[in-house]
């Protein structure tokens, strides 16, 4: 498995389940992505490979620039885009060694793309046995390029429930200074489509003991900062850059409720970003399976995700969002009950034992009949 997702340790569950259902595993991390390194250098149930990459931390042109030996493997999982210059590096090794290699893709919005990104998706079509799809909606766009393998519809990861949970975590909550307070979060990167303007916006609509607890970086920081002092909310707002992903849980228990207002940006110009859309929402599940009740955007798939955990409003009405807010904070034992529902819906559906489940499913499936095989031999042509 080839992923720079991995890089964070919480996400090896999936792998720990993996290989309890029997996949001899080894990973291919990059030694750096952008600024971070991988939490998890060494794992006693599988092997981990970090390998030097170039263009680090610029997703969907990074590329590794050492060879990996991929004689001893029987599938090849390319955790990344099909249009991505990493993609099309392994699958081009794969057709050479003439091993069978799927990839997986969040993409929910229709998209061409420019030279020569188009020309590695088209590649990847046809050479890859399998597709998997994080929802049901990316689906559907594979099948509207005309991708002609078997599709799986699996989320990336999912999260261990005895790591998310409650826990008491009062001695970070006093010194981070939130005692007394209705603690409302929001978890992730802080880019544009994530709508965490209008996360700040709502703050002064809501009672004086609402503070915002705001984890995480990016490009949209900085304005948000500015909009806070212009709105004479910012002593109500505490900002942590980052946290080691091990950590999360121990920030999500500090919260009465997380917020995930994405918008869906329209089509630009710049690849690969340009149109937006909310493809999952992984903090949500780390925040249901702690009983936190979330409030999500109805941008892409967080309502699929959400279900009885929590509230939606429409993306981009901050008086709206406001409203469940103040609902939440002035019905404890309903916002506790969500709280509970989300759990439950978390424990049914987005586990890594699951996930796990349903990826080792689908290796086991391209691998005991003679798919894979007729599908390699009628799409395996000479690599120049």
């Amino acid at each position: 498995m080839i992923s720079k997702a991995l890089i964070a340790g919480a996400y090896h569950g999936k792998l720990r389940e993996m290989v309890r259902m029997g996949v001899e595993l080894t990973l291919i991390l990059p030694r750096t992505w952008g600024k971070q390194v991988p939490e998890i250098f060494e794992a006693t149930d599988y092997k981990i490979n970090v390998v030097p990459c170039t263009f680090s931390g610029h997703n969907h042109f990074h590329f590794y620039h050492s060879r990996v030996d991929l004689l001893d493997f029987d599938l090849v999982h390319i955790d990344e885009d099909p249009w991505s210059l990493v993609t099309y590096q392994w699958m081009r090794m794969c057709v050479r060694h003439r091993k069978p290699a799927l990839f997986f893709t969040w993409q929910n919005i229709y998209k061409r793309y420019p030279p020569p990104f188009g020309h590695f998706e088209k590649y990847s079509y046809k050479h890859a046995v399998a597709g998997i799809a994080g929802n049901d909606e990316v689906r559907q766009v594979l099948q509207k390029k005309n991708f002609s393998g078997p599709i799986a519809v699996i989320p990336q990861f999912g999260i261990d429930p005895d790591f998310f949970r409650r826990i008491d975590v009062n001695d970070l909550r006093l010194k981070l200074g939130l005692q007394g307070k209705f603690v409302i979060g929001f978890v992730g990167r802080m880019v544009p489509g994530k709508g965490i303007d209008d996360l700040v916006r709502t703050l002064p609509l809501l009672p004086k003991d609402c503070a915002l607890l705001m984890l995480g970086d990016g490009p949209s920081r900085q304005e948000a900062d500015r909009l806070a002092l212009q709105l004479a909310v910012a002593d109500r707002v505490v900002w942590i850059n980052h946290v080691n992903s091990l950590k999360v849980p121990e920030y999500m228990n500090l919260l009465n409720a997380l917020v995930l207002p994405s918008r869906t940006l329209p089509m630009g110009k710049i690849l690969p970003t340009g149109a937006v859309k909310e493809q999952f929402g992984r903090v949500l599940v780390e925040a249901m399976a702690c009983e936190i009740p979330v409030v999500g955007s109805s941008s892409g798939e967080i309502s699929n995700v959400v279900g009885p955990g929590g509230l939606i409003f429409p993306e981009g009405d901050v008086p709206s969002l406001s409203r469940h807010l103040i609902y939440l904070h002035d019905n404890a034992n309903e916002a506790a009950q969500m709280g509970i529902r989300g759990r439950a819906r978390v424990l049914e559906k987005f586990t890594h034992q699951r996930i796990a489940r349903d990826t080792v499913d689908l290796y086991t499936g391209i691998l005991s009949n003679s798919f894979a095989l007729a599908c390699m031999e009628s799409n395996l042509e000479s690599v120049s």
